[in-house]
């Protein structure tokens, strides 16, 4: 299990698994918790690379940066390991 401490957004962390480039698990400590719900049950199971292209650059509201952009992010920290 991997934990990303987020920054400029509603959640605090994200909790998330990755396997063979699988995206597993994903759990958002904090922000909108039914749309958390609803985006970690539409990831499980898919490749990584997928879903940083997916959601890599998505912002909320005046934010410069989103949940999923922050996840998106981590995804690509954890894929350079």
């Amino acid at each position: 299990m991997t934990t990303y401490n987020t920054t400029g957004i509603c959640a605090k962390e994200i909790n998330f698994d990755l396997q063979d480039g699988i995206v597993r698990n994903v759990k958002f400590n904090g922000g909108c918790p039914g749309n958390l719900q609803a985006i970690s049950s539409l990831l499980e199971g898919m490749p990584a690379d997928e879903v940083v292209k997916k959601l890599k650059g998505i912002t909320c509201g005046s934010k410069t940066t989103s949940c999923t952009d922050q996840l998106a992010t981590a995804l690509l920290e954890q894929m350079k390991k």
